[in-house]
């Protein structure tokens, strides 16, 4: 395998040149105005240091220009990572201590190893277990309780949880206590970067800025509300009246040194691991598939599995947490220009000159901004629209996304998601354990065949013809026997059962057996039992057993060509369907 395929850089790297250089340059610039907020924000919604935050912004996104495949995906710390990093941590050591910073840290080593080794060994799909209503669920329910537990902040108090029925009784205890400086600084911090994100654009181009200069400049809208907050915080001395800061924090680029190695904690953060690390592979494609596929780019799945594991083998040695690809800021850096991972390169020199040159300036920060800053961003992934249309479009997957966004509120996040994920493959074998199997005859004067319930069409008397629209395996092999002999029972007539395999993709060692117990039933019935339109793939899987030389059969090319041999006579007249062609949302044809 060459090189290249590991490493996109040496690919994008040879036609890198000026132009492009200043495109990511700009970019570049806008993301990191963009990423010192929420890096700081989304450091204290994990329970860490504020700084932690610029330090996983910094050698991440340098490894993931390396490995990544995706051209404008911006990798660092996210909302829903920080979130169940913080709900992984928070039972086991105190927030913000030594031992929770080094945990972090182990966290993100055992995720990127995780996601390191699902690269090496190709095992993309398993992030395909997240369905996308889980997914939906997920982040909806994430967002809500992240708002939630940011209004502490907000209004000054101290309350704690996992879950909105621990959050909230705890925040309305805590109301009387409202510190009223810390509520103006947030509430004003709200309305400001809610205004900005829906208003601001509109305005600077009313003003005469072109618009990627209006949107460009209304990105930074945060930045100048943690400037004017921390003035404001400094000239009337807030931090004395009680407003809650940042505080110290230290300057100049983190060392390299390795996370907690305990054994023991590792075993016990190793599922957790597993759900960030799936969780924001997850996230991470969605958005880098999206974006590629405007500039008809493509992205490798394996690629992104290395690039995202490699950038948290950074953050692990580097003082850092969990990071993945971030939507608003993925979207912000495609909008802005950029056109390779150079982008990104450019972004970490940018943080850590920020870390080096501007952390003092951050001691009068208040907590309030930061969490404003994290409401306002998270609430935007909040879709409960969604739910009505999954709802509408498949009650099933509906349940499964009901199911997540209930559990990760009154649960927790761990427990929601594993309750969504679990419901859905309970739903999957639901379904597939009871195929849709339909009696088909053929359509007058073509040779098509269709469900006899639906359409007006000829049967044979003496030849059943049965279309099964699954494949074949352990969940339905018994459904399977029980559906052909129930028919049977009902046609005395019939000679001939054609199975009709044009949806069958899989027959399992189960459904082989459940294939002869069918043949020795039907045999002493006095019908024999044939198959047509069987795909390659099943073909070549029943060759490998005795099936075809012992079923006594024919496998036809086509279910006409069943016919034509099996049945010479003229069939009987068109049958009455049941439900016509408009019912067909209603059942399959």
């Amino acid at each position: 395998m060459k090189l290249s395929h590991w490493l996109p850089c040496l690919d994008w790297g040879r036609r890198y040149d000026r132009g492009s250089a200043a495109q990511d340059g700009l970019a570049a610039l806008i993301v990191t105005l963009m990423l010192i907020p929420q890096s700081l924000a989304y450091a204290m919604l994990a329970g860490l240091p504020p700084v932690t935050g610029l330090y996983a912004s910094i050698l991440p996104l340098l490894a993931y220009a390396l490995f990544g495949s995706s051209r404008t995906l911006a990798v660092g710390p996210v909302a829903v990572v920080s979130l169940m990093t913080a709900a992984t941590l928070a039972p086991l050591f105190p927030a913000g201590s030594a031992e929770y910073v080094g945990a972090a840290m182990l966290l993100a080593l055992l995720s990127g190893l995780l996601l390191a080794a699902m690269a090496m060994l190709r095992l993309g799909f398993i992030a395909n277990f997240l369905s996308h209503p889980v997914v939906s669920g997920f982040i909806s329910a994430s967002g809500i309780l992240i708002a939630v537990g940011q209004l502490k902040h907000l209004l000054g108090v101290s309350a704690s949880g996992e879950n909105l029925p621990q959050l909230l009784p705890q925040l309305i205890q805590a109301l009387p206590g409202t510190h009223g400086p810390t509520l103006l600084i947030g509430v004003l911090s709200l309305a400001w970067l809610w205004w900005a994100r829906s208003r601001l654009k509109q305005l600077l181009q009313g003003l005469g800025l072109s618009p990627q200069l209006a949107s460009n400049l209304a990105k930074a809208g945060p930045v100048l509300a943690i400037i004017v907050a921390i003035a404001a915080v400094a000239l009337l001395q807030l931090e004395h009246a009680g407003v809650r800061v940042v505080g110290l924090v230290p300057q100049g680029l983190p060392g390299l040194t390795p996370p907690t190695m305990d054994l023991d904690l590792a075993i016990q953060l190793l599922p957790a691991a597993l759900l960030i690390s799936l969780v924001g592979f997850v996230e991470s494609v969605s958005v880098g598939q999206t974006l590629a596929a405007k500039r008809r780019q493509r992205i490798q799945p394996d690629n992104e599995l290395l690039g995202l594991g490699a950038a948290n083998i950074s953050a692990a040695f580097s003082g850092g947490f969990p990071v993945t690809g971030g939507f608003a800021r993925s979207v912000v850096n495609y909008d802005a220009g950029a056109r390779t991972p150079m982008a990104g390169v450019f972004t970490a020199l940018g943080i850590g000159l920020s870390v080096m040159l501007l952390t003092p300036l951050l001691h009068d920060l208040p907590q309030a901004v930061l969490a404003a800053t994290i409401i306002v961003a998270v609430l935007s992934l909040v879709d409960l629209k969604s739910l009505q249309h999954t709802w509408r479009y498949s009650r099933q997957d509906g349940a499964a996304q009901i199911a997540t966004l209930l559990g990760v509120l009154l649960i927790g996040v761990e427990a929601g998601i594993l309750l969504g994920v679990g419901l859905s493959l309970l739903l999957f074998l639901w379904r597939t354990s009871q195929p849709h199997i339909a009696v088909v005859g053929q359509v007058p004067g073509s040779e098509h065949f269709r469900n006899v319930e639906r359409f007006a069409v000829i049967e044979t008397p003496s030849v059943l013809s049965l279309r099964v629209d699954e494949s074949l395996y352990f969940p339905n092999a018994r459904y399977l026997e029980d559906r052909i002999g129930e028919l049977i029972a009902s046609r005395p007539q019939v000679r001939h059962l054609v199975l009709m395999c044009s949806g069958v993709n899989l027959i399992d060692a189960s459904a082989l057996d459940s294939l002869h117990a069918i043949v020795e039933r039907l045999h002493t019935a006095g019908v024999q039992l044939h198959l047509s339109e069987v795909k390659g793939p099943v073909m070549d899987q029943l060759r490998r057993s005795d099936f075809l030389e012992r079923f006594g059969g024919q496998v036809f090319i086509s279910q006409f060509e069943a016919l034509k041999q099996l049945a010479p006579v003229p069939p009987s007249p068109p049958s009455q369907p049941l439900s016509m062609q408009g019912n067909t949302h209603e059942k399959r044809s």
